[in-house]
């Protein structure tokens, strides 16, 4: 497990930063329940978010608009935003990684690195 570790998410929230070793970006698990809020509107100071929306559905507030979210949508807010989420009738589970914004300097197609002959299975 040199180049690689492993943990089980589990809710209400698991911040990986720690427990993985993640020096590129912060990732959490969270998990809402039923009409449970994110008890702070927040922004910050040099890290864009991605949420990805594993389970359930609620609403997402950014910059004083409200939007219907649900299983299966993505979405990225800039550093500057003031967000926060709200679970549904049903809860809401999301996935959100947080790095800083401009720092990405290559993407798979550019940065993967084929292993020639190496078989995995």
């Amino acid at each position: 497990m040199a180049n690689y570790q492993k943990t089980t998410v589990a809710g209400p929230r698991t911040e990986l930063h720690e427990t993985l070793g993640l020096t590129g970006c912060e990732a959490s698990y969270n998990v809402l329940p039923a009409g449970a809020a994110v008890p702070f509107v927040h922004a910050h100071k040099h890290n864009e978010e991605l949420y990805i929306v594993t389970a359930g559905a609620g609403e997402l507030y950014v910059d004083g608009e409200v939007s219907a979210i649900k299983a299966g949508d993505a979405f990225a807010i800039a550093p500057e935003g003031h967000r926060c989420l709200k679970a549904g009738a049903e809860g809401l589970t999301y996935i959100c990684v947080q790095a800083k914004q401009g720092s990405l300097e290559g993407f798979t197609m550019t940065d993967g690195i084929m292993c020639e002959g190496e078989k995995a299975f």
